[in-house]
């Protein structure tokens, strides 16, 4: 009770900060941040939210991201959207005739500004966005089954419990097996359709019944094409029934939208996208295991050093149907392991800070308190509050990155390959999620050295190379506030703190999310 009570309180306390219930008009949350979309963005208080100590520190997107963390964000965000409820169910109803105040038209007004800027944003990253919103709702259910399909993996190794690992292995499988449908569902939400005809259109590449289906001289084998599958027959699907919604007589729109819409799409799968997609996800898995396989060292470099930099810019999200097709292909993705390898670099290079600048106080509380996070794979507290702001320490965290992958790369090339069952964590968290071809110890020490790797590597990188003269004598000063302000902040963020309100296009998975959500 006194947890759902801090929830509530936490909830409490950020509603009137972001103008209250009037000013909130869309509520959403990813792996680890709470999505506001704003009617009027100047009404927010942003140092007194980042004030909080549930705060973790607030990105400015096309929504208004607040970081709670993982686990704390998917409870606060029922308690918070209670109470905007019962807030709007309390308000006052305006009087029929009164005009529009100066607040009215100032909220107007900020209200078509935020549509113009969703306007401008760029159609490719408006795509990419879209994609997250397709893939990272399924990523609890990747990693649940993913430690399933550990555990169970672990005990066939070990010959325990034979009665319950074929539970297991269903447990682990059950959703696989059907995440087509899943994702065709989630496709046709996304895109304006009917979820439902998105589910049913996609279902048909994993029926088994297609396997009496010949296309393209070949005969078709149930899954294949796999997510991609799903998400072009999904999207086909939306269109088709677009088209009929204009064109079908309204009395007969129920009967013959949803058949055309199901008969259409379904043919086009099953003649066309199934093979095209099944032969790019061949592609794919194939140019992945190329890419490690000769690439080795070198190719996790560069993975590992420029993946912080694409969750900047907000292009990570294209790797999250890569990873999903390559988790349905063989099990688990090899990207992940090395992009995770930018976390370790992240974290290195945090503890460099945290030595080299003895006197400020403020920033070293900071590294204190989001560190844990940094190790369990969730960075946005160490890359907004710490290295960003700072300039050069976030350079020298990709450095540590590039090494850390750099190290997992060299043994895939060596035959050692090192995969995730699941998208979504990172750090230290991934343990439980990791496979390979080598057994599960060669595995875990493999990446855990990656990781060590990473932590050098950006420590050292920082200490070094992360501040000029002029940085380091600009910020190894105490910045300790009067102790009456860090009573009212809760001991949480200081003003004079660097601040972490950087504009930030990201994900857990996710966003998303969170695909996968922390680096």
């Amino acid at each position: 009770m006194a947890t759902e009570d801090k929830n509530r309180a936490t909830a409490a306390a950020i509603l009137p900060l972001v103008g209250g219930a009037a000013n909130v008009g869309s509520i959403a949350h990813c792996m680890t941040r709470l999505r506001l979309g704003l009617h009027d963005r100047s009404l927010v208080d942003d140092e007194a939210l980042k004030a909080l100590p549930a705060v973790m520190g607030v990105v400015e997107d096309e929504t208004y991201q607040i970081v709670l963390g993982p686990g704390t964000v998917a409870r606060v965000t029922p308690e918070f959207e209670r109470l905007v409820a019962e807030a709007r169910e309390t308000a006052p109803a305006p009087a029929p005739d009164e005009p529009p105040t100066v607040d009215d038209l100032a909220a107007q007004g900020a209200a078509i500004k935020a549509e113009q800027k969703a306007r401008n944003a760029t159609p490719f990253k408006l795509f990419l966005r879209r994609i997250a919103n397709i893939f990272v709702p399924l990523i609890p259910a990747l990693i649940g089954c993913g430690i399933i399909a550990g555990l169970n993996g672990l005990l066939v190794n070990l010959g325990w419990l034979p009665a319950v690992t074929p539970a297991l292995a269903a447990m682990a499988s059950g959703f696989m097996a059907l995440i087509a449908v899943f994702v065709g569902y989630n496709t046709a939400k996304e895109f304006g359709g009917t979820p439902i005809l998105g589910g049913a259109v996609a279902a048909i590449i994993v029926f088994p019944g297609v396997a009496k289906i010949d296309a393209f001289g070949q005969t078709l084998s149930p899954g294949q094409g796999g997510v991609l599958g799903a998400l072009g027959a999904a999207v086909l699907a939306v269109y088709v029934e677009k088209w009929c919604r204009r064109w079908v007589p309204e009395a007969l729109d129920v009967l013959v939208t949803p058949t055309l819409t199901v008969l259409i799409s379904g043919l086009v799968t099953i003649f066309g996208l199934m093979y095209v997609a099944g032969e790019v996800s061949s592609a794919i898995g194939t140019f992945a295991d190329w890419l490690l396989s000769n690439g080795g060292a070198g190719a996790g470099f560069v993975l590992g050093g420029l993946f912080l930099p694409l969750v900047m810019l907000g292009l990570h999200q294209a790797l999250i149907p890569i990873h999903t097709t390559l988790i349905e292909q063989q099990g688990y993705t090899v990207l992940l392991p090395i992009l995770a390898m930018a976390g370790a670099g992240q974290v290195g290079a945090a503890m460099a800070v945290y030595v080299r600048l003895p006197r400020n106080e403020s920033i070293r509380r900071t590294i204190r308190s989001a560190l844990p996070a940094g190790l369990l794979g969730v960075g946005e507290p160490l890359i907004y509050g710490v290295s960003l702001p700072l300039g050069r320490p976030f350079v020298t965290a990709c450095v540590g990155g590039a090494f850390g992958g750099g190290f997992v790369g060299l043994f895939h090339q060596l035959g050692d390959t090192v995969g995730s069952t699941a998208i979504g964590p990172s750090g230290w968290a991934l343990f439980p999620l990791l496979d390979g071809n080598h057994g599960l110890g060669s595995t875990i020490a493999i990446y855990g050295a990656g990781l060590l790797a990473g932590y050098v590597a950006g420590f050292l990188a920082t200490y070094f190379f992360g501040f000029s003269k002029d940085l380091l004598t600009e910020f190894n000063v105490s910045q300790e506030p009067p102790s009456s302000t860090v009573a009212a902040t809760g001991g949480h963020r200081t003003p004079t703190a660097p601040a972490n309100t950087t504009p930030h296009n990201p994900n857990d998975p996710d966003s998303p999310a969170k695909a996968p959500a922390g680096v």
